[in-house]
């Protein structure tokens, strides 16, 4: 993703061409439910930072698709490209988040408000949120569309006004303990292993095998399909007061909010529905998406009715609790 927008934003601008990625789970829901749970935010409360924990669930067994494990595999292959890559460019502006960044925090965590436990996922959502933190920052009212009207430039700049960045992350989650000691053991395989040719060759061959049988070449059953459903749970930690977050010094944030996403089978349900719906929106609302770039899904689909639409479809976005904290 972020070689394609080295490569191709700048002629994509001067063509008029409109290239979105990551239309897919789970980076939209991780944009459109860190929007949902920043909308909570109401003045003169702010954030700081949203951590989301992302449950897989199935009355079966949880099985994924072949090429999100090849996906996984390359992407480690080419680890050292991609770090020359986000050197080679140049540094992208930050937003100011109220208060001080958080710390990183334990490997493994018990989140009891949710009733997982988790472990850091190294998935490309963080990214994608800063790619479009980073782009409404040098934008504060969003990108103007093709040729939008006065009612729809109004409408996506109070969006944009009204979304408060966030220090954002994202953790795998499970109900036991056990559970997050085979993420961990599934990680180590595909870190080790896919660093080297004969072993991405090994990984691939024999995936059921390296990953403790969460992925097969053959896919999931139709049952397993139907059987399987996602949780993304957004918790939210910030501040009362704007104020009170610039007193400096290591102020604990004062108040939590917990929303959540939650859908279909993640691969072969929520992943079409996704995409199909944003398809639909560049065909019938192209004059208010913007002219030309690469951009990350947020940014583009942020002002738009994605979130509505995701909601027809069987994807909810709830909010779950609005708690202070103490101290």
């Amino acid at each position: 993703m972020e070689k394609m927008e080295a490569l191709y934003h700048e002629k994509a601008v001067e063509n008029g061409s409109l290239m979105i990625s990551a239309c897919g789970f789970d980076s939209i829901p991780a944009e459109l439910g860190l929007m949902f749970n920043s909308k909570q935010w109401e003045e003169p409360a702010v954030p700081n930072r949203v951590e989301a924990y992302l449950s897989l669930e199935s009355d079966k067994r949880i099985v994924g698709n072949f090429g999100t494990l090849e996906s996984a595999v390359l992407g480690v292959a080419n680890v050292d490209k991609l770090q020359a890559l986000r050197k080679s460019r140049p540094r992208r502006a930050r937003p100011m988040i109220p208060g001080p960044p958080p710390s990183k925090g334990p490997t493994i965590e018990h989140q009891k408000k949710v009733g997982l436990w988790a472990v850091r996922l190294p998935s490309a959502d963080s990214i994608v949120v800063r790619r479009t933190l980073s782009t409404l920052t040098e934008n504060p009212h969003g990108l103007p569309g093709v040729s939008e009207s006065d009612e729809h430039i109004e409408k996506r700049k109070n969006f944009w006004l009204s979304m408060k960045p966030a220090h954002f992350g994202v953790k795998l989650g499970s109900k036991s303990l056990l559970g997050v000691f085979r993420f961990i053991a599934v990680g180590i395989n595909i870190g080790l292993f896919g660093s080297l040719s004969f072993g991405r060759w090994l990984l691939l061959k024999f995936p059921s095998i390296f990953t403790l049988g969460w992925f097969r070449k053959k896919g999931p059953s139709e049952e397993e399909v139907e059987s399987a459903t996602f949780k993304m749970w957004f918790v939210g930690q910030g501040y009362s007061s704007a104020n009170l977050a610039s007193q400096g010094g290591n102020i604990k944030p004062d108040t939590e909010i917990i929303t959540r996403v939650m859908g279909p089978e993640i691969g072969y349900l929520t992943t079409p529905i996704i995409l199909l719906q944003c398809a639909l929106i560049l065909l019938s609302q192209r004059k208010n998406l913007p002219k030309g770039g690469v951009y990350p899904p947020g940014i583009v689909f942020g002002p738009t009715d994605l979130q509505e639409r995701l909601q027809q479809n069987g994807i909810s976005f709830d909010v779950i609790s609005k708690d202070a904290l103490s101290s």
